[in-house]
């Protein structure tokens, strides 16, 4: 019987030596894991980066016509606006007097198709 129990204990212990190994033979494969997802993703980020840089590149090469075309439509779009404000602040008074004296100035007459009946 003794031989018996420590034969148990012998399993046991074996038993309990192979659950401590697979347990670090899990954390060793979740730690090589989680490497080489970084690792993945800082290659990812880095193709991701040299794509975008070579695309900013093509696109530079093939707007560059166009980017010194925006530019002039919006210097002449601002000098008009310019002129235009400086045309507005020249004839705001005189606008305003104008459209004041047709208002606040009233003739009476009698319209051309009045009838008078009598």
């Amino acid at each position: 019987m003794a031989s018996q129990s420590a034969g148990i204990q012998q399993l046991l212990q074996a038993e309990k030596r192979a659950a401590e190994r697979v347990a670090e033979a899990r954390k060793r494969k979740n730690r090589r894991l989680k490497q080489a997802k970084e690792e993945a993703q800082a290659e990812i980020e880095q193709y991701r980066l040299q794509r975008d840089k070579d695309f900013k590149a093509k696109e530079a090469a093939a707007l560059g016509c166009h980017g010194s075309c925006s530019e002039g439509v919006e210097k002449e779009t601002s000098e008009k606006i310019s002129t235009i404000q400086e045309n507005y602040q020249q004839n705001r008074e005189l606008v305003l007097e104008n459209l004041l004296s047709l208002v606040c100035d009233i003739k009476p007459e009698i319209h051309v198709n009045y009838r008078i009946n009598g």
